[in-house]
């Protein structure tokens, strides 16, 4: 008996240790596949005391324009008209809060508010080359290598971009107003989304996104038509596509609205195509390279709503914004792969309603807008790099030190 009772102890104690390396091999090798699934990506916090509040009782309406000069100023553009009777009370004198804040708004990086102005036509025949036409929707703001802003618009008949100084000087005007789309018309746009500058080559590219559906490239001194295209290179057209549906064929052209044309620095053209649900890439000439789909089954007013790059000299990096899913998309450049995403829908710090744009300072620091009834900007504070599982989304980024 006590031979078998032997022999059954050291047959079990044997199937318990071939169990525990069974169970370490697998615990290894999820470590292994868990490690190899880890990707590095930048870590951001957002500022909660950025910026400081507006004076002026200054309401800020729909904010649809982002961007960062040599000085690390940041500049926004947003819509006064967009603010009820109550939140212009003060204009109105009906009550003694509040008041419409100028449409472009310039913030030193400690949140002091700057330089403010706009909103008024120019002098004379607005329809003269001379003048201008304050957009009846303005929308998206750039600020060249040489420090001038420029600003489009997507409402009614708005088929020009406007140059100014950082005093709200004007400069220059490129377009007409016109009531109706032509993709293919070379001296004027409709509704533009947005511009962004390839400063080494001098030009502009607009995304005549709106009304029209196609990228045009401008001439930023003479204001000269130099080239455009629609999705895939092709020639842009018109025509009504429909809506998307996710489980369709992808179409041949871009839908409305075409909300972002960014160059990198080594010559690829990304495209915002944003109710399709795709970033499209080209070289600057309109040669179509490829295309990426992001949240695909997003409907209604689409995933792809700006882009920008980080700030090492590879720009390795790409940020997506997505102002329907409300978050940032942070993908591998290169690959286009998505790596993480980070933000929330909410009203609180971190958390997004319809972000629209976003831009990045010289510290590699985002900087969001948000439209609808967002109406704000936020700075989300660089922190170094860290590892996350690809793929995850990180909610919403609050201060370490605050948890």
């Amino acid at each position: 008996m006590n031979l078998k009772r032997n022999l059954l102890i050291g047959a079990t104690f044997f199937a318990a240790l071939v169990m525990l390396g069974i169970g370490q091999s697998m615990v290894s090798k999820a470590a292994a596949q868990a490690k190899g699934n880890m990707v590095q990506v930048p870590r951001f916090e957002v500022d909660p005391a950025f910026p400081k509040p507006l004076p002026n009782h200054w309401y800020q309406g729909q904010t649809i324009g982002v961007d960062v000069d040599a000085q690390d100023h940041i500049w926004i553009i947003h819509r006064q008209d967009s603010l009820s009777n109550g939140e212009q009370a003060l204009d109105e004198k009906t009550g003694a809060c509040c008041a419409k804040a100028p449409p472009v708004l310039e913030f030193d990086q400690q949140g002091n508010l700057l330089r403010h102005w706009g909103g008024q036509d120019g002098p004379g025949d607005t329809s003269a080359p001379t003048s201008y036409k304050w957009p009846s929707s303005n929308h998206g703001i750039t600020i060249d290598h040489k420090g001038n802003v420029w600003i489009g618009g997507n409402g009614g008949d708005d088929g020009m971009v406007l140059k100014f100084t950082m005093d709200g000087k004007f400069l220059m005007r490129v377009g007409a107003n016109y009531p109706a789309a032509d993709s293919n018309a070379q001296d004027r746009f409709w509704k533009v989304a947005k511009l962004n500058e390839d400063a080494k080559a001098g030009e502009m590219y607009i995304a005549d996104g709106y009304g029209n559906k196609r990228v045009a490239v401008i001439d930023e001194e003479t204001g000269k038509m130099k080239r455009y295209w629609g999705a895939y290179g092709h020639k842009p057209d018109d025509a009504n596509t429909g809506r998307y549906n996710p489980d369709e064929p992808l179409i041949q052209q871009f839908r409305n609205p075409v909300h972002c044309a960014v160059p990198s620095a080594d010559g690829t053209v990304y495209v915002c195509d944003r109710v399709n649900d795709r970033i499209q890439a080209f070289k600057t000439d309109g040669t179509f390279i490829k295309e990426v789909r992001i949240s695909p089954r997003t409907l209604g007013d689409g995933a792809v709503w700006d882009i920008a790059f980080s700030k090492d000299p590879q720009q390795k990096y790409l940020y997506l914004v997505d102002g329907h899913d409300e978050k940032i998309w942070i993908l591998d450049r290169a690959s286009l792969e998505v790596l993480t995403s980070f933000g929330d829908g909410g009203k609180q710090p971190g958390q997004f309603y319809a972000v629209h744009s976003l831009a990045v300072d010289s510290k590699g620091n985002i900087y969001t807008t948000e439209t609808y009834d967002g109406r704000r900007v936020q700075r989300f504070m660089l922190k170094g790099m860290q590892s996350v599982e690809k793929g995850k989304d990180q909610g919403t980024v609050w201060p370490k030190s605050s948890n």
